[in-house]
């Protein structure tokens, strides 16, 4: 989207020929696991996580992402229905904090949406054997699923929505946020927005806030993260990674270095994205700031 992402190029990248480990059809391992539900990045299509989710995957979680209608990009629905195009693109001209009430909206609806799916994956656990669609559900997967352990995380407006859910639907036990403001947006007087009230009352499970030092509205989401932190009777904690921007919790954090190499990206576009940090060092870190909190708190067995 040229007005999330203008570094990108617009040529000589076929960005649906990227290869990932996961494929259609996976078998359901035994046991009963532990779940994660992701949320993206406004605008972002949750195919941006793959990495994280893969790798939250391989260690034995079970990984659900989440796109969000009318913010995601782009979301194809799996069946017609009368008066509703199969594919709803994003609602999005602008970035959404530039408008308070449509911020307000966003958030409000991605919280709905994280327990609407908590509600499906109850339904399959109960021995459902469709999804909301009508579609089958992987043979074996309502006896994987452990709905006494769900954790959310999730970047940006995402991270919004990760600390939220928590707050308001108590079947969720433990959030992680990237990067994403805990308070709504600033009002047209400039007057800076309301908490939200995870972040003016707390929260009596773990959260993790994790940052880098390259955001551009670092500054303004300082004020809601403090008020997390000082509502929460410390079982809410801050990390940071060094040298990296907002979009470094993503797949862009290994695809812009690759770019920039290529000659289709410039070293500005890069840092401003994803920061400077090597993929090397900033991939590891982004894994392990989600997963060996949720092994603490969510652990596998």
């Amino acid at each position: 989207m040229p007005w999330v992402h203008p570094e990108l190029p617009s040529a000589g990248v076929a960005w649906g020929a990227t290869e990932t480990h996961s494929y259609v059809g996976a078998p359901v391992l035994g046991g009963r696991r532990p779940v994660l539900v992701y949320s993206p990045g406004g605008g972002d299509p949750s195919g941006l996580g793959v990495g994280v989710a893969e790798e939250l995957a391989s260690w034995g979680w079970v990984v659900v992402c989440v796109d969000h209608p009318g913010d995601a990009v782009a979301v194809e629905f799996p069946v017609g229905r009368v008066g509703r195009e199969m594919v709803r693109r994003t609602v999005f001209v602008g970035d959404p904090r530039g408008d308070a009430a449509l911020f307000r909206t966003v958030v409000g609806t991605r919280v709905a949406d994280v327990s609407f799916v908590i509600d499906e994956l109850e339904r399959v656990v109960g021995g459902r054997q469709t999804d909301a669609a009508g579609r089958a559900v992987p043979k074996g997967l309502g006896r994987a699923l452990d709905l006494r352990r769900v954790g959310v995380y999730g970047h940006s407006v995402g991270g919004t929505t990760a600390a939220q859910a928590m707050y308001e639907d108590r079947r969720i036990r433990a959030a992680v946020n990237w990067e994403g403001f805990l308070d709504q947006a600033p009002e047209a007087s400039g007057r800076p927005g309301e908490l939200l009230p995870v972040a003016r009352y707390g929260v009596d499970r773990p959260l993790l806030l994790v940052g880098t030092d390259g955001f551009s509205g670092g500054k303004e989401m300082a004020r809601s993260w403090a008020a997390t932190l000082a509502h929460s009777g410390g079982r809410t904690r801050r990390q940071r990674i060094g040298d990296a921007g907002h979009w470094v919790f993503t797949d862009y954090a290994t695809m812009v270095p690759q770019l920039q190499a290529a000659g289709l990206m410039t070293a500005e576009g890069r840092k401003k994205l994803v920061g400077a940090v090597a993929p090397e060092v900033a991939v590891p870190a982004v894994r392990r700031s989600v997963r060996e909190f949720f092994e603490r708190w969510l652990p596998i067995g």
